[in-house]
């Protein structure tokens, strides 16, 4: 039985049905699981590769592979949901999610686990792009504002839940299976999303008119595949000239990939997009700061799990909860500052970002191995912090002087860079520290640090091409 929603109601007293934030749950169901599988291998990734015997090379797929396949697919899953209807795409998208994670939980190898992890981002990408649409018609307009006003703090959580989570699981060892309860908890939460979203989840017919350029995402993954292939393979064996030719066709397949964003009749990225200044800076500094505080953290759980001999569970708690405090109150606090203070808050949250990183080094140049948590704690605070502020604002600052018809296309292009970005910066800042490491754990961190420290700085230089301000509030 399917419940209905009107989006219509009767007047504007008339009270919200039960059964529309029934639905919402549905959706932030779906979410939390791509978020918590979006996170939990910084943490997981040094126990998994160890498990599995997969090296160096193993530790930096586990996470680029899932943000890989997520963004390259996350802009054609949202057409696919307005061609062949979203209740379809999502249920798909869903069911397909939980197998993968299955195959997750019971991967023998290191190949066996990479490929389920690329299979879980593509799923994601089709199950993740259905919300909004979902909540838009099923919600009424007053409540809408309601709706959505829930993805904020939950989310958040969610996402730096994931490394919580799987420090806690790991060391809990539950039935003797080790990280693996990592990704069969989906299996529940899975089942309970689809159990719900077939009950609940309104019937809609798409339209068949909606094109997609599936020539365009074939390039873009090849692309992508190409260099992240090459990068990893190549800081990892040697290079020889197989990754080099990898990452050359990469790049041929990427300018192809532009070419084509030129000529398609539906791009992936609208052409329009790209002439705009304001939006074209956000995309590329979020696509840097993203990369890089994904690679941060990386490396920050690799120094402490291997470094300075943590536990799973000791690190997560060490070196993410505090990043996670900072995270959720700057977060809250800058929604309310957005408006007034504009792309300056952005340049805050860089800033601040870059000064948790420093104090970090400083930390690690003076006591290595040997650095307490209450030493870590307020570096990383200070990261949380900055992170937090630049997450609640850089994309919303990025589409602040462009037509709000492509407001929708932006928001798609810009969360797809996001998570191409994790990809990258989940291999580029793993690669460094793990190329560093035959001068110890404290030289590759420190190394890694300054790293980051310098793309910061150098990021920074993007803000005054932003648009100053933010668009009127409201969901894109």
């Amino acid at each position: 039985m399917t419940v209905y929603v009107s989006s219509k109601p009767a007047d504007g007293a008339s009270r919200l049905p039960a059964a529309a934030w029934l639905v919402l749950g549905t959706v932030l169901v779906a979410d939390i699981m791509d978020l918590l599988d979006a996170t939990i291998t910084t943490i997981a990734a040094p126990t998994i590769s160890s498990s599995l015997h997969g090296g160096p090379g193993l530790i930096k797929w586990l996470g680029a592979s899932y943000a890989l396949a997520l963004g390259v697919l996350l802009v054609t899953g949202g057409r696919l949901g307005d061609k062949y209807g979203r209740r379809r795409t999502f249920l798909i998208g869903i069911t397909g999610f939980t197998a993968a994670s299955l195959a997750c939980g019971l991967a023998w190898d290191p190949p066996s686990i990479i490929v389920a992890r690329l299979v879980q981002g593509a799923f994601g990408a089709l199950l993740i792009p259905q919300g909004f649409g979902i909540l838009g018609s099923v919600f009424p307009r007053e409540h809408i504002g309601k709706a959505f006003s829930a993805f904020g703090p939950i989310l958040g959580l969610s996402a730096v839940g994931g490394p919580l989570l799987a420090g806690l699981l790991i060391d809990a060892n539950l039935f003797g299976l080790g990280w693996r309860p990592m990704f069969l908890i989906n299996i529940v939460l899975g089942a309970a999303g689809l159990a719900a979203g077939l009950r609940l989840l309104p019937r809609d017919v798409g339209d068949r008119a909606v094109r997609i350029d599936v020539l365009g995402s074939a390039l873009l993954a090849a692309c992508m595949l190409g260099l992240l292939f090459g990068l990893i393979q190549g800081s990892t064996d040697g290079w020889t000239a197989a990754p080099v030719a990898v990452m050359a066709a990469g790049v041929i397949f990427f300018a192809a990939f532009a070419q084509r964003q030129r000529t398609a009749a539906a791009p992936l990225i609208k052409p329009s997009l790209l002439r705009n200044r304001g939006f074209t800076a956000g995309l590329i500094l979020g696509l840097v700061f993203f990369a890089t505080v994904a690679g941060l953290l990386y490396a920050v759980s690799l120094f402490l799990q291997r470094g300075v001999g943590y536990s799973p569970e000791r690190a997560a708690v060490t070196g993410f909860a505090p990043a996670a405090a900072g995270i959720v109150i700057a977060s809250v606090a800058c929604r309310n500052l957005l408006t007034r203070l504009g792309r300056r808050l952005s340049l805050a949250g860089i800033v601040v970002t870059v000064g948790g990183v420093a104090v970090l080094a400083t930390v690690v140049a003076h006591s290595g191995t040997a650095a307490s948590a209450a030493e870590l704690a307020p570096a990383m605070t200070l990261i949380g912090l900055g992170m937090g502020a630049t997450f609640s604002t850089i994309y919303d600052i990025a589409i602040g002087d462009i037509d709000p018809a492509e407001a929708g296309s932006a928001s798609g292009s810009l969360s797809s860079v996001q998570q191409l970005a994790n990809a990258i910066g989940a291999a580029v800042i793993t690669t460094i520290y793990l190329g560093a490491l035959a001068g110890g754990p404290g030289h590759a961190m420190t190394l890694s640090l300054l790293t980051v420290i310098a793309i910061g700085v150098l990021s920074c230089l993007a803000i005054p091409l932003l648009p100053r301000h933010a668009q009127p509030a409201g969901p894109h």
